[in-house]
């Protein structure tokens, strides 16, 4: 059983990645998407989204795009860097991903289409080295219907995908509605009954001990649990779970007594500012805090003085007053 962490625009840079990693990590980092047709352009920021710390070899690359030479350039850029392997994503529901051909519209388009990006991008990781391939889905639009979903996924494993992600909600639902997770084992035992040897990963509502354990029970046959804005809110949560002794991990490691939020949030803070170019501080920061002050007594009124912050200096100089204030809420249990 593997902990993931997932690929989140905007979170899952190496900032996010070093504050996981100081907990013990996860068994493999999904990076954010990667849009592969810019990356080919070799635009100003890219280099940034190609930095594989701080441990490259757990490290997938996620790729996202609309035209299945540039995906296959892109994998192949990506490979020559190392890491695990190459996830493509095509899960993303965000109107301007989908609308223009990539994301989840991957499964919405004719499978001979989607066939071939699939061996494309595969050709072209076997061409650099190797390297897993994996994609990343949802369960399809609304009212999709079960014939269509299975066929995709084998279509997907007959393919060469050796891991696929299932984030168990249509494409509308998002957050609304407690994602499927009995579709995970469904999968799992449909591509088993293929002969088939692609893993299934569980993604949706994983964040404690607890949701692990019912997700688990819906999807016992899941390879892994990928998580993702509960990892921003409490980069802890790995080793939270893995010392939970519901399964081995890698990550395991002897839990802290307890979280220092203060000090957590200015490492976060200084890898941010050394990981990423400055035109990006102030939205990564805004992005990250959202969720990261879920852990103070205050979250709502210190989310609005960090968001409304003009710079990192003054993040650092209203995160000490807070604490200053409410000295209380600085260290928390480790659960």
């Amino acid at each position: 059983m593997r902990l993931i962490l997932a690929p989140m625009a905007g979170l899952s840079h190496e900032g996010l990645r070093r504050a996981v990693a100081r907990f013990g990590g996860c068994d493999e980092y999904y990076t954010e998407m990667i849009q592969a047709g810019t990356l080919l352009c070799g635009g100003p920021f890219e280099r940034y989204y190609m930095r594989a710390g701080p441990e490259p070899d757990r490290l997938v690359w996620q790729i996202t795009g609309s035209k299945t030479e540039h995906m296959a350039r892109a994998a192949a850029m990506l490979c020559g860097i190392g890491g695990k392997g190459i996830d493509i994503n095509m899960g993303c529901c965000a109107p301007d991903i989908y609308r223009h051909g990539a994301g989840i519209a991957w499964m919405l388009k004719d499978p001979r289409e989607t066939a071939v990006l699939i061996a494309a991008v595969r050709n072209a990781v076997s061409a650099s080295g190797g390297g897993r391939l994996s994609v990343k889905i949802r369960l399809g639009r609304e009212g999709f219907r079960d014939e269509e979903f299975f066929s995709f996924c084998d279509m997907l494993a007959s393919e060469g995908v050796q891991v696929i992600t299932l984030h168990p909600r249509t494409l509308k639902e998002k957050y609304r509605l407690p994602p499927r997770w009995e579709y995970v084992q469904r999968l799992a035992e449909f591509l088993r009954g293929r002969g088939c040897r692609t893993e299934v990963v569980l993604n949706g509502a994983v964040c404690s001990v607890s949701s692990l354990r019912a997700a688990l029970s819906a999807a016992p046959d899941a390879a892994g649990v990928m998580i993702g804005r509960e990892a921003v809110k409490r980069p802890w949560v790995f080793n939270e779970l893995a010392c939970s002794s519901m399964f081995e991990s890698e990550t395991k490691k002897a839990p802290p007594a307890s979280i220092d939020v203060y000090e957590t949030a200015l490492a976060f803070l200084s890898d941010l500012e050394e990981c990423q170019p400055r035109e990006f501080f102030k939205t990564r920061s805004q992005r990250f805090f959202t969720y990261y002050c879920d852990n103070v007594l205050f979250a709502q009124h210190l989310r609005t003085e960090l968001l409304n912050s003009a710079s990192l200096e003054q993040v650092r100089e209203r995160l000490a007053c807070y604490f200053e204030q409410v000295p209380e809420d600085r260290f928390i249990p480790f659960s």
